[in-house]
């Protein structure tokens, strides 16, 4: 399951900007990675650790965090995916009234930034899956549709951000960035000299590189489907080195809402164009593939889960 509450942390970034860990800010090419390789130890990317009883320590910085989970576990986030959305996915309606006393047009304008918000938060429930991506191409396709469908709730929501926003006067704006240091979560001592840029898709190493042995051994391509397979290996090297960039160009650009929401567009467009290339590629390896190569490939993902577990977590 890919990025279950992904408007909550859309909203938590755009509006409150921690620059510290901030779960947007987290998901990237590990996550592009368990596309290809990991059907569930998928969603333990994700850092959700406190909707899962297993995982009480947070955060997804930790090579641990490529755990095996179980069925049960990823039935639960995909229950979950998309309810963000009954509190106007983190906007806290009444603080922000109390915090700016609004007037008229101000509370109009309101009110249209939570009507579009409604309506964005129902589109990406929408895009939530029903089922569970067992084969790379499939989960590849299915991460492509929720972030297709995560741009397309950011553009529903910029212009009346944006209107909002520019009605407020300074005193205002300021009340209303003074709630963030209400609402951002707090860091773990370790993360405080951490900025976003630099803590924004950190590859595990070992755990993300390519397991070209394993490929070797297992699925035995031909020549021909080496071609293919070459070509997945160049596209996911590159998704991983747009992925990076944009962690430092973008994590600090944003000082205010609309500004931050800006900059959430900018790296879905860039996680999408990653996403994109990495599918295509996929499609035309694995397609090459037969029946016991398939098999073969998709087993690959939760043998080195296993491998990398302490053997009395297995």
């Amino acid at each position: 399951m890919f990025w279950p509450f992904a408007f909550y942390d859309i909203y938590d970034y755009a509006f409150w900007g921690s620059p510290y860990y901030d779960p947007f800010w987290d998901y990237g090419y590990p996550d592009l990675y368990a596309g290809i390789f990991v059907p569930y130890g998928y969603d333990e990317l994700m850092g959700y650790a406190g909707y899962l009883p297993r995982y009480a320590s947070g955060g997804r910085s930790n090579a641990d965090a490529y755990a095996y989970v179980p069925p049960s576990n990823q039935a639960k986030l995909m229950q979950m995916c998309g309810e963000d959305g009954r509190m106007i996915a983190g906007l806290p309606i009444e603080s922000v009234q109390s915090a700016i006393q609004p007037n008229e047009a101000q509370r109009a304008a309101l009110d249209e930034l939570v009507s579009a918000s409604e309506k964005a938060a129902a589109s990406l429930k929408a895009s939530c899956p029903t089922d569970v991506a067992l084969t790379a191409p499939r989960r590849l396709e299915v991460m492509q549709q929720r972030i297709e469908a995560m741009i397309a709730a950011v553009q529903m929501v910029q212009p009346p951000l944006k209107n909002f926003y520019g009605l407020l006067s300074d005193e205002q704006k300021a009340r209303l960035n003074g709630l963030a240091t209400t609402r951002q979560r707090p860091a773990r001592p370790t993360e405080r000299a951490v900025s976003a840029g630099q803590a924004c898709d950190v590859a595990q190493s070992g755990l993300t590189s390519w397991p070209a042995a394993m490929i070797e051994q297992s699925v035995k391509p031909t020549e021909q489907q080496h071609i293919h397979l070459d070509a997945l290996q160049s596209a996911a090297a590159r998704a991983a080195d747009m992925l990076k960039a944009s962690c430092q160009s973008q994590a600090e650009d944003g000082l205010t809402p609309p500004a931050r929401l800006a900059t959430v567009g900018k790296r879905l467009d860039i996680m999408l164009q990653a996403v994109k290339a990495v599918h295509i590629a996929m499609h035309d390896f694995y397609g090459s593939l037969t029946d016991e190569q398939k098999a073969a490939f998709d087993a690959i993902g939760p043998k080195r889960i296993g491998a990398a577990q302490p053997r009395g977590a297995r």
